[in-house]
């Protein structure tokens, strides 16, 4: 059984401090037994699932006083599979704030003031969350508001209207960013026609429209907002066994009946593609070479080789990053996202280049350095150190209620069962030289790369 006399100590003396991100390295003086020894999840659990398929994970904590409320909604832009009308799952993010015929958006956002919690959303292509701080003694009210909202949201056909504009000047603003050109431009073009062909705000044409597609969004709503596609986060100072009645309570009688949509399938690509973007507007250029990956799969290796290739190969202690950024000093920045989605997604090199006379020469750095390691092995102890550090970083962001509930969402969506951390901390633990290399030959093929170049107009 793991030792947890120190975790409680650290949080019991220095709670609320600083000084505790550093001392919650001690959760690797860890006395291990034989069966415990693949466990890096610290804490303590319980998940169940009740007769509606809501999916409940309760992790207590030792934090005086506080808890965090997380809902995971498996549903993000991926799911927006009906033509011309994409960005839904972003636009939830804004209509579940409306409130209901119990509560309304007022009173709500009045009784959440008043017990001093702090809450926000944020949609992704695989997923939308809505979350919760505050004080764990108000956990029946919170858990009234947060089961009220999902079951019987009410908004009229004005206030739909109002939040699809706003919707429309979010998007505005956010295109005079060029990250979000660069961004929105490369899925429409690595993609065919699979949804993550558009990115969550969806295509422009849609959100134009969006003010007369009422109708569609209560469809929008019955489909996805159901209890069989939600994950129940709860963290902090909570007692398990009474919280978990409370949840049924409030949450019981919430009908079931998600249906999966069926998201088309993106065919083989079989060639480069490249396009370049002139951007409106002021910028260095920036350029994004892409590769198709696969769908997270706790069995597939070679998509946890190619996260740990990200680091090794581009990140801030790599050949390429040391010549391009420190020595040389042709681009602002060289990094890499290998991360994972929910299906086939794409594995990015970003970098933002001082002179466009140099844009061609960043291209084939990046380009040769994938080429290198499709014949050449990492170094096995920067690996391994990697592999440590991985653990390090994880464990030092899990000492609260919301940073631990906040790094969940990801891992729950793809597998709504906490034992998927200790399963892929396990999995990452096996990955040799030669898994990366068979990795960067898998997914690092010229025929399915994509690439991007913005420059800027002024």
């Amino acid at each position: 059984m793991i030792i947890l006399v120190l975790v409680y100590l650290t949080n019991k003396i220095l709670w609320g401090k600083n000084m505790l991100k550093k001392l919650i390295l001690l959760f690797f003086i860890f006395a291990f037994n034989m069966n415990a020894q693949n466990k890096v999840f610290p804490y303590d659990y319980k998940q169940v699932t009740l007769d509606n398929g809501l999916s409940v994970v309760l992790i207590p904590m030792n934090s005086p006083g506080l808890a965090s409320y997380y809902t995971i909604v498996r549903t993000g832009s991926r799911d927006e599979v009906e033509e011309g009308k994409t960005g839904f799952a972003h636009f939830f993010e804004h209509m579940m704030f409306r409130g209901t015929e119990k509560y309304p958006g007022p009173v709500r956002d009045s009784i959440v003031t008043s017990l001093g919690a702090d809450g926000n959303a944020y949609t992704t292509d695989d997923r939308t969350v809505y979350y919760l701080s505050f004080a764990a003694e108000d956990m029946e009210r919170i858990m009234e508001l947060e089961s009220d909202r999902f079951q019987f949201l009410k908004y009229s056909e004005q206030d739909f209207q109002t939040e699809a504009g706003a919707v429309y000047g979010e998007y505005r603003k956010n295109i005079t960013n060029p990250f979000m050109v660069l961004f929105e431009t490369l899925h429409s073009t690595a993609f065919d026609k699979h949804t993550y062909r558009h990115t969550t705000m969806g295509f422009v044409e849609d959100i134009k429209i969006m003010p007369q597609q009422f109708e569609f969004s209560k469809k929008f709503f019955n489909m996805f907002y159901r209890p069989d596609n939600i994950v129940l986060l709860i963290v902090g100072d909570i007692d398990t066994d009474k919280t978990l009645e409370m949840v049924k309570q409030y949450y019981g009688n919430w009908k079931s009946g998600y249906v999966q949509p069926d998201i088309p399938l993106e065919p083989k690509q079989n060639g480069l593609r490249e396009k370049e973007v002139k951007f409106q507007g002021r910028t260095l250029p920036l350029i994004v070479i892409s590769h198709k990956g696969d769908a997270f799969d706790i069995n597939n290796k070679d998509i946890f080789a190619a996260s740990l290739f990200e680091d090794l190969a581009f990140g801030e202690t790599s050949e390429i990053y040391k010549k391009l950024v420190l020595n040389e000093q042709k681009v602002q920045f060289v990094s890499a996202d290998f991360g994972f989605n929910r299906d086939p997604g794409l594995l990015s090199v970003y970098s933002m280049i001082k002179n466009e006379n140099d844009i061609d020469y960043v291209k084939n750095e990046i380009n040769s350095t994938l080429e290198k390691y499709k014949t050449e092995l990492v170094d096995s102890k920067k690996l391994n150190d990697l592999k440590k550090r991985m653990k390090y970083s994880f464990l030092m962001n899990l000492d609260s209620p919301s940073s631990v509930a906040s790094a969940l969402p990801t891992y729950l969506t793809y597998v709504p069962d906490m034992k998927i951390i200790d399963q892929m901390f396990e999995v990452i633990d096996t990955i040799t030289p030669e898994d990366i290399k068979n990795a960067v030959n898998k997914y690092f093929g010229e025929e399915q790369r994509t690439i991007v170049t913005l420059k800027g107009g002024m």
